[in-house]
């Protein structure tokens, strides 16, 4: 009888890689013209024919039947955008016949065996394994080799097969296992291919054009780019002959095959995806970033993975199964080309507690970095592995799909290498690798929860924009401005200066603009270097808190007030000044300068908008800490600026404007406003669609009486002779 677990496995192999079979290898004797021999390991033996294909012979007389077996190196990993899922896809269109195959699945029924492939992530393949006769043998290089590069991948044929992909599709979305484990890939890889499984999207299933199919079939189709292995009982001089003179004929591609130089960046913090759907059953799985099926460290890695996982000796059977927050637990961890993922499951009933089952799994996962794994467990996973692999080596069935794996990694042999480091793995060595990569940090949780009525946004697809706008005619046409010569001398010869009573100087340049856009702006100056001595963060925070709030407006109602009135406006501050610049159009300038002058001569600075205040700017501060490019500003500064602490001038370090507006109160804002604001030394400059003597008229009218308490004095930065340095 098959266990759970291995039933649970098989569930998450078949909707991966399909159901499959394999293949071994052989010895030689004279070759023929244009093979050469590459290696022998073990009795597999490795030739290469001119056009690049990778041959693998494997003969075992003590069988009956004969494995081939035809990797080709393409898989989910090498669809682009749109494209996810072609290869599964194009492992179907592969049967459906070719130039001189025409309906492949009839031959494969008169000879004895059946349609075979699998598609992963780095890997496609096709096999099939038949009675070991000449006749069969002669058949199945043949027809291997007509479709290597002659398989017709029609369109009639995408129609149909690609509702069969759709059904294996929305299958694998009923299985809530498959859920949590298609959704922790998709979250664990930012970047990498790996986040999409073979399956695809069904968007891209469905809508495929043909013709990207037959390109990518031609790019990836060809010997250059595949491993064909026949094992069990053939002869191997006449079988590398017939190889060669079916599958040495195919020219070596013209094209060549770019490589993949996206790398997935170190995963920085943990992460959570949830799905909700109607189900009987809940699961967690957990997934941490692993290396590459051929990095030293996967050995001891895949033995770790065992000691979690496995049944009924695992640790998390122990801390889950047994005490009964989980019905059953399992693990998945496929040697990958590049670095992968190490995923591990439990299936959770109803009526049990998902949190606490996530909680203990995590705990019991991740504490194996200080709770050693005992000799007695790595030798007993490690029997367990080195058994299925031994048993493998005996299937000339098998052989070929295992095979497969390693070759998409880069080569057959990584599989003889990894049994090789297996049985050198020590405790030490997993608790290595368990320290290194099971870590909060890259850690990925999946969840299903079930869910009878789930509640979801379904978005709408994008409209047929071309019968939206087809008959539109818009609003009333804008007023155009008018062709304005920017030279100085026009500028100058337009522009209408006025003083007002205060001192404030007014600029006026009124030009036709489109929309009837007017833009102002106003600076108001203050103070000198003397009066200013360690005022300066006050001086910054009283002209932050102008636009929070005034003696009639709040805050909120300032800013709905410059949206009815189609106004940007925004203040900033200098080391002795503070600038309010305005945007709007010519019918509301009046009522935005109103409200303008309100809120520089009657700000009411709130209490609790100065609390927000200061934690905006504390944050902001604590933000730029550490970034480069703010370190380095500041730095620079400080070395180019040697002004005394408290100057104006002097620049501050993060810790220094963390402890200043940390000591600003509320009455030092005020008494900086009451000491330092008027409107005697500043500028008002109007550029736009304005009438210029009714905005002088206002000017005066709401600055003209607004004296300065203190007098101004300009700061000058002197020039200095800083020696220079090379600071990092």
């Amino acid at each position: 009888m098959i266990s759970k677990f291995e039933r649970f496995r098989f569930l998450f192999l078949a909707f991966l890689i399909g159901l499959a079979s394999s293949g071994s290898l052989a010895q030689q004797a004279a070759l023929p013209k244009g093979v050469e021999r590459v290696t022998s390991v073990e009795g597999f033996t490795e030739y290469r024919l001119a056009n690049g294909l990778r041959v693998l012979l494997f003969p075992d007389q003590s069988k009956q039947t004969i494995t081939v077996n035809v990797t080709y190196l393409v898989g989910s990993r090498h669809e682009n955008y749109g494209e996810t899922g072609m290869a599964h896809l194009l492992e179907h269109l592969m049967y459906k016949g070719s130039k001189n195959h025409p309906n492949i699945p009839q031959e494969l029924t008169e000879h004895g065996t059946r349609p075979n492939g699998s598609t992963l992530f780095d890997r496609t393949n096709y096999f099939e394994t038949f009675s070991a006769t000449d006749a069969n043998l002669d058949w199945a290089i043949k027809m291997e080799a007509d479709r290597m590069t002659n398989s017709f991948i029609a369109k009639k044929d995408l129609d149909t097969e690609m509702t069969v992909v759709r059904n294996e599709y929305e299958a694998g979305e009923n299985q809530p296992a498959l859920a949590v484990f298609k959704r922790v890939f998709a979250v664990a890889f930012d970047w990498h291919n790996y986040s999409n499984l073979p399956i695809g999207a069904q968007s891209d299933i469905e809508g495929v054009p043909i013709e990207r199919l037959q390109a990518f079939y031609r790019k990836f189709y060809q010997p250059d780019n595949a491993v064909l292995l026949v094992s069990g009982k053939f002869d191997p001089a006449k079988t590398l002959q017939l190889i060669a003179d079916n599958f040495g004929a195919i020219p070596r591609p013209s094209r060549t095959l770019d490589p993949i130089y996206t790398i997935e960046p170190t995963q920085d913090g943990e992460r959570v995806v949830t799905s909700r759907r109607v189900g009987d059953t809940q699961f967690v799985g957990v997934g941490y970033h692993v290396p590459a099926g051929s990095h030293p460290d996967f050995a001891a890695v895949n033995i770790l993975t065992q000691i979690l996982a496995d049944t009924p000796s695992g640790r998390l059977h122990k801390a889950l199964v047994e005490t009964k927050k989980a019905s059953s637990v399992d693990s998945l961890n496929i040697p990958l080309h590049d670095p992968g993922l190490m995923v591990l499951f439990a299936e959770v009933r109803k009526e049990q507690s998902l949190d606490d089952a996530r909680n203990t799994m995590i705990q019991t996962i991740e504490e194996i970095a200080t709770k050693a794994p005992t000799q007695e467990e790595v030798d007993r996973e490690r029997t367990g592995l080195l058994k299925d692999i031994d048993l493998t080596l005996n299937s000339a069935e098998r052989v070929g799909l295992e095979l497969s794996e390693w070759m998409a990694q880069g080569d057959w042999r990584l599989f003889f290498l990894h049994r090789d480091r297996l049985k050198k793995v020590t405790p030490a060595d997993v608790q290595r690798v368990a320290a290194a990569y099971l870590k909060p940090a890259n850690r990925t949780v999946g969840l299903f929860i079930p869910t009878e009525k789930p509640d979801r946004a379904e978005i709408p697809p994008p409209p047929d924009v071309a019968a939206l706008v087809k008959d539109y005619k818009g609003s009333a046409v804008l007023a155009e401005g008018e062709a304005f010569d920017p030279s100085p001398e026009n500028i100058e010869s337009r522009t209408v200066r006025a003083d007002i009573p205060a001192g404030m100087k007014l600029a006026f340049l009124p030009k036709k603009t489109r929309g009837n856009v007017v833009v102002a702006a106003m600076t108001l100056r203050y103070g000198d270097e003397k009066s200013l001595m360690n005022r300066g963060t006050a001086g910054q925070l009283a002209a932050e808190m102008l636009m929070r709030g005034t003696s009639r407006h709040t805050r909120q109602q300032i800013q709905d007030e410059f949206d009815k009135l189609k106004a940007r406006v925004s203040t900033f501050s200098g080391p002795n000044s503070v600038v309010v610049s305005v945007e709007t159009i010519r019918e509301n300038l009046p009522a935005v300068l109103r409200l303008v002058a309100e809120i520089l001569r009657e700000p009411a600075f709130p209490a609790t908008e100065f609390d927000q205040l200061k934690q905006e700017v504390l944050a902001g501060i604590e933000q730029s800490r550490r970034e480069p490019q703010a370190v380095a500003g500041v730095a620079f500064s400080r070395h180019l600026n040697p002004f005394p602490k408290g100057d104006v001038r002097y620049t501050s370090t993060p810790d220094e404007d963390i402890a200043e507006v940390n000591e600003a109160t509320l009455d030092d804002l005020k008494k900086f406003y009451a000491d330092f604001y008027g409107a005697s030394n500043g500028e008002m400059s109007v550029v736009g669609d304005f009438d210029a003597k009714e905005i002088e008229k206002l000017a005066n009218e709401l600055f003209g009486a607004w004296k300065s308490p203190r007098p101004y004095s300009r700061i000058v930065t002197a020039y200095q002779d800083i020696p220079p340095i090379n600071q990092s």
